[in-house]
């Protein structure tokens, strides 16, 4: 059965999206995306050479753009016009790429996003022609207004970013996807496989992930765990979950039983 991810026009096998921060190397890093089995790559492109720096080790030569999807981000942005000179800075190293993670976080300590100033750079941003992903609180009313903006994915928290917390906020996120026109990636919360499958059996269409497998004792093994991991979840909400109840009841049918 075919099932595939899409993303505006874009279309993707993978529902498991990581970042590259983090990792021991920049080896390291290509070795869990690729053990991920993700076909889209995130990068930070305020903290991550790609090009920019011609004395330092460069991302895209372990990370080859022909292979995989390079998703640049905004992390480390606080306000609208930072975000938007970040994303024109991205189109600009990637050959006029437009797909982007917009991010505009709101406070240092807990990294929440600043909805005012992301949904301000987002308007921007679609104006320019830009396809953007949107980082963003659980809020179903900003989510909705981002998806009407024409935002092409919606990203809301499932727990602050770096958290590990995992998914706290079930019924938002139960809210959102009833909601939204356009995919819902968990972005941020993260920490560990079964965090992951929660995230897709509720019926997120994806889930961007780096702290929680980049942190792991054994990086390229969680990587592993986390691909099986979206699958399961992804399958168990297509197949729909047996409906909860007050009281047990029997596997076995009560009828024709030998007396």
């Amino acid at each position: 059965m075919s099932d595939i991810l899409k993303i505006g026009e874009r279309s993707f096998s993978s529902r498991l999206m990581l970042g590259t921060g983090k990792y021991k190397d920049f080896q390291e890093t290509k070795d869990a995306i690729s053990a991920s089995g993700a076909e889209i790559v995130t990068v930070a492109i305020r903290r991550t050479n790609l090009g920019q720096n011609s004395n330092e080790p460069n991302l895209l030569d372990f990370i080859d753009p022909e292979k995989w999807t390079i998703l640049p981000n905004t992390a480390g942005c606080f306000t609208a016009d930072d975000a938007i000179r970040t994303c024109q800075l991205s189109r600009e190293l990637l050959d006029g790429k437009t797909f982007v993670k917009l991010e505009v976080l709101g406070d240092e300590e807990n990294l929440f996003p600043n909805m005012s100033e992301t949904i301000k750079a987002a308007q921007v941003l679609i104006d320019e022609g830009f396809e953007v992903l949107v980082y963003c609180s659980d809020d179903p009313i900003f989510c909705k207004e981002l998806d009407d903006a024409g935002c092409v994915a919606i990203m809301p928290l499932a727990s602050p970013i770096g958290s590990g917390l995992g998914i706290i906020n079930p019924y938002n996120l139960s809210m959102i996807i009833e909601d939204s026109q356009k995919p819902v990636i968990v972005d941020a919360g993260v920490g560990t496989a079964s965090d992951a499958s929660i995230a897709m059996e509720l019926g997120c269409d994806g889930i961007l992930m780096n702290t929680a497998v980049a942190m792991a004792q054994d990086p390229i093994l969680m990587a592993s765990a986390m691909k099986k991991a979206v699958l399961s979840g992804r399958e168990a909400f297509l197949a729909g979950r047996m409906p909860k109840k007050s009281y047990g009841s029997a596997s076995s049918p009560k009828k024709g039983l030998i007396e």
